[in-house]
């Protein structure tokens, strides 16, 4: 997508409980708007929006503060908490209409804001989607680092789209938003919905940093349950996966007989126990592994027929 003038830029930034942070990640991306605009790269009209995802802290107080204090800054409030990818999407389609493109980001300020210029020169070359991609992950406890690799490798195995070590730091123009706009579904992975999209896209690496203050809000079982999300969102390779688990069950079953009619005419098992109580638990405890991951999809295809907004807007302010 060519842009022949200077185009308008936003910022999206989905908070919950970042009070804390939010004044240094607004000074820092009202600081970069102001010198792009300054260097006549991007339109003065550019803009950096935050997202309050139903916070119980003083998020919103703050924003509101700050979008009176900074002249790039804008705010979005929630009804109610929907979660990080319902309120990132909130935000980029609140404000897709407003901007040639839209960067999205967390407000922890652990994503680099300094790519963000590289990412903008990328897109008035003609990219529609620039992925924020971490160089390495040598900030990250063992256990986090290789939580993430096994992320990616699920991933891999389970036949989904998504870019290697990138969360959700993008620039993604106007035409990929209203493409974005079309999907309609519930359960959001926007690491998987953006690359399915298509359109012409790059890579810009940058290094992870620590966060600035507050605490992160993905414990291991959000992540945990995010991760398992964007694999029944996006593959059906699981329901597959139950089809192989009852051919291994059958080979397993013939297998344990065979031992079983050699067990008793050697006389090394109490007659009917190998045969009786092993099968009862292991086919009972495939099963109902079988009957969870069935269930997963059913318990999606229940809450996407049902077409429930996925968000509320409460206030702006500009």
């Amino acid at each position: 997508m060519e842009t022949k003038q200077k185009p308008i830029i936003g910022i999206v930034s989905p908070c919950y409980n970042e009070a804390l942070v939010l004044p240094e990640t607004a000074a820092q991306l009202n600081e970069i708007i102001l010198d792009l605009v300054e260097r006549n790269i991007i339109s003065e009209m550019s803009f950096a929006v935050f997202v309050d995802d139903g916070s119980k802290d003083t998020t919103w107080c703050c924003i509101e503060e700050l979008a009176t204090k900074l002249i790039h800054v804008k705010g979005l409030k929630l009804a109610g908490n929907v979660g990080h990818q319902k309120a990132l999407l909130a935000g980029l389609l609140t404000f897709k209409e407003e901007a040639d493109a839209l960067i999205s980001i967390d407000a922890d300020l652990q994503d680099d804001v300094r790519v963000i210029e590289e990412m903008i020169l990328k897109f008035i070359s003609g990219t529609d989607v620039i992925y924020g991609v971490r160089k390495e992950r040598v900030t990250d406890t063992f256990f986090k680092r290789n939580t993430a690799l096994l992320f990616y490798k699920l991933m891999k195995l389970m036949k989904v789209n998504v870019v290697h070590n990138h969360a959700d730091y993008r620039l993604c123009s106007n035409r990929v938003l209203k493409a974005l706009a079309e999907f309609g579904e519930v359960n959001l992975f926007l690491r998987g919905i953006i690359p399915s999209i298509g359109f012409k896209s790059e890579v810009v690496y940058y290094d992870r940093l620590e966060r600035f203050a507050g605490e992160s809000k993905y414990p291991f079982r959000k992540m945990a349950a995010f991760a398992w999300n964007g694999v029944t969102s996006f593959s059906n390779y699981p329901l597959k996966l139950v089809t192989i688990i009852g051919f291994a069950v059958f080979f397993a079953c013939l297998i344990m007989t065979g031992y079983a009619v050699f067990a008793i005419h050697t006389g090394d098992v109490v007659p009917g126990w190998l045969s009786t109580v092993l099968p009862m638990y292991f086919l009972g405890g495939v099963q109902l592994f079988c009957f969870g991951i069935i269930g997963e999809y059913i318990g999606k295809i229940y809450s996407e027929v049902k077409q429930r907004p996925r968000y509320f807007i409460d206030k702006r302010v500009d």
